[in-house]
């Protein structure tokens, strides 16, 4: 079933063996349900254990270690993301296990992405990367889901994974007390003479309520690659906020209410139209306007001594608008016949608007010696997309309903867990020319894990899941007209082990690792043209090894490989798969004062975006986070960086060629809570 390479298999047996033989207590804090567990490690990232969802969460002090400037950048240290031209937010993609971002649209919609619980993200727009616009310094945790099997609470076609992302709250601010708390973070990046400052307004009353104001700026000039040189069209200025209100009532504070709204803007003037690219070329320069917006109520109840009722019911909103207005004198095209069709496209707006609903219960219950964690769902969307018909690209809505249902059952110490989804979709055009279509799919999958005592776990899983189609494949042609009766299909299986344990090798110390074989397989395939099927088949590990005296040692790696077979029965390469890399970083903590580390990250088997071959490339990043106990400095913090220390010319797996990462970059940031 697995065409992994065997230095993938071989990798898994090699850790297993090294731990097999010791016993451990798992230190572990419960998790979501079916996601597992997250096992509490000395290093920089806890690890999921126990279950067969692969589930990766950046936590706050991580965000801020990284100092990233984009939300891509806090998670391509995850197995199997890669960046699409991430070191700017208008033209960053997010790719997960070869699905998402790719070199002509920023999404394939086999990845989703989720502010709050809204759906953001739009569909093909050429030759545009943004998805996910909005600045790192507003979100207390990122949390990557990677695969199907995780996915069917979230949406359907779902292939490459879930990128989760909340927000902070006034409580992570005050620490829980009454009053009011102000937070200040300001860095600072020597490459592209980048700033940033993040100031919040947090005010707690009492126990029942906390409010929240943020007011972020972050702004980048056009920044070096390793040689030296400039790297054009990756300047940046963007104003973000946030606000958010949260309400606690009830009988011993059972319900909750929260509000949230957050808003990223970008004026970008006189740049290329193409974001990818680093110079006008054809298309020539617009002054474009991006500007992004998503809100959401939720309402919970969960009624104390009352296991069959965890209620919660989200509204949400999600908005993006892009204004273009094409710069004169910039496209070589002008006085040609190509001319007026290039000005129709280049001046289009666009514009996605999102509204959904969702309703989900958690009900735990017993059956005959088996426990349950059943939630079920409802979740009714409609996107509405503006029309452009100047850039031959139809408007119109796509109206949503689903159900869904996932059992987490438990028996003794196997955990079976089936889940079901059913949506059905009607895509209406904006106006006559096209006609409307109506489609549904039943999706599901089942996982198994088996958790010993010892603190080892094994788990698999088996996915399928379907793509509707989308408002993009409207149209009045035959090949239009197939897309938009056809919904592309995919299976994934998984196959496992796991292991959290504490005074493993050393007194007070802890292991925890997550080895991950997975395979895909796409057919039926409408966003991908003249492509009749695609197999991608990999393997992560996440590790982490830490020692009492604050000595720490984390891993991820990602090795795979992926072929897609056109029409005509040839078999190629997929020409966007993850690259086979390793991300290691050894650092040391002094209690919560000091914490110093190194990252290498390695990758080999790397394309660029019109599929070269690229060499292989090696990154070091060091870190230090420093804390003082005491003084007219007390209870800040100071975090310094050099990331591409060794200054390496190179681009970016899946990047455009002429778009090199950037060389060495020295940051600074500092964070006071007052």
């Amino acid at each position: 079933m697995f065409m992994t390479p065997l230095r993938s298999s071989t990798a898994l047996v090699t850790l297993l063996s090294l731990a097999a033989p010791v016993a451990a207590q798992a230190q572990d804090t419960p998790g979501a349900g079916f996601l597992g567990t997250l096992f509490l490690t000395f290093g920089k990232r806890d690890i999921a254990v126990g279950s067969a969802v692969a589930q990766t969460v950046v936590d706050q002090d991580e965000i801020e270690d990284r100092q990233a400037g984009t939300i891509a950048q806090l998670i391509d240290s995850v197995p199997g993301v890669t960046l699409v031209n991430g070191n700017m937010p208008q033209g960053s993609g997010i790719n997960i296990r070869g699905f998402g971002a790719n070199n002509t649209y920023g999404t394939d919609q086999k990845v989703a992405i989720q502010i709050d619980g809204a759906s953001v993200g739009s569909e093909e727009l050429y030759r545009i990367g943004t998805q996910l616009f909005t600045d790192p310094l507003l979100y207390r945790e990122a949390t990557v889901l990677r695969g199907t099997i995780g996915s069917f609470a979230y949406g359907s076609g779902i292939v490459g994974g879930v990128v989760k992302l909340d927000t902070k709250n006034a409580s992570d601010f005050t620490g829980g007390e009454h009053g009011l708390a102000v937070g200040q973070t300001a860095e600072y990046s020597s490459n592209g003479e980048g700033v940033s400052s993040s100031t919040t307004l947090a005010w707690q009353p009492n126990d029942q309520a906390e409010f929240l104001l943020n007011f972020s700026y972050r702004s980048y000039d056009d920044y070096l690659d390793g040689d030296g040189d400039v790297v054009g069209n990756t300047a940046f200025t963007t104003p973000s906020g946030l606000a958010k209100a949260r309400f606690t009532f009830g009988e011993m504070g059972d319900q909750s209410l929260t509000f949230v709204v957050s808003r990223t803007v970008a004026d970008d003037k006189d740049v290329p139209y193409d974001q990818f690219a680093t110079t006008g070329g054809s298309f020539g320069n617009v002054d474009r306007l991006t500007d992004t917006t998503q809100a959401s109520v939720e309402y919970g109840y969960n009624p104390l001594g009352n296991d069959h009722v965890d209620f919660t019911a989200n509204l949400s909103y999600a908005d993006q608008k892009i204004e273009y207005d094409y710069v004169p004198g910039s496209s070589p095209l002008e006085g040609t016949p190509s001319f007026p069709f290039l000005v129709g496209t280049v001046n289009a707006d666009q514009r996605y608007e999102t509204t959904k609903l969702k309703l989900a219960n958690t009900a735990r219950f017993g059956t005959g010696g088996i426990g349950h964690s059943l939630e079920t769902g409802v979740e009714v969307q409609e996107r509405r997309r503006k029309d452009n018909e100047a850039a031959s690209a139809p408007g119109g809505t796509d109206d949503r309903l689903a159900v869904y249902a996932i059992d987490e059952m438990r028996l003794g110490r196997l955990t079976v867990t089936p889940a079901l989804r059913f949506e059905s979709a009607r895509v209406t055009p904006a106006n006559d020319s096209f006609d409307s279509y109506e489609n549904d799919a039943l999706m599901g999958g089942l996982a198994l894990a088996y958790e010993f005592d010892n603190g080892f776990a094994v788990f698999g899983s088996a996915a399928y899941t379907e793509g509707l189609p989308i408002i993009d494949d409207l149209g009045d042609t035959a090949a239009a007209i197939d897309k938009m009766t056809t919904s592309e299909k995919s299976e994934t299986y998984e196959l496992g082990a796991s292991f959290g344990g504490a005074d493993v090798f050393a007194a007070g110390d802890t292991l925890a690792m997550r080895g991950n074989l997975y395979r895909t397989e796409l057919w039926d395939i409408t966003s991908y043209a003249s492509l009749e099927r695609v197999n991608v088949q990999g393997f992560e590990l996440e590790a982490s090894y830490g020692l009492q005296n604050g000595l720490y040692v984390d891993l991820n790696a990602h090795v795979g490989h992926g072929e897609e077979t056109d029409t005509a029965g040839d078999t190629e390469r997929w020409r966007i798969q993850a690259a086979d890399t390793v991300n290691l970083t050894v650092g040391k903590r002094w209690n919560d004062r000091l914490d110093l580390s190194w990252e290498v990250v390695h990758g080999t088997d790397r394309r660029d975006s019109t599929v070269e071959a690229l060499p292989d490339a090696t990154v070091h990043n060091l870190r230090a986070t420093f804390r003082p106990e005491q003084g007219v400095f007390q209870e800040t913090e100071f975090r310094v960086g050099l990331e591409n220390a060794f200054d390496l010319d190179y681009v970016g797996h899946l990047s455009s060629p002429e778009r090199k990462a950037p060389g060495r970059t020295f940051k600074f940031g500092v964070t006071k809570v007052f």
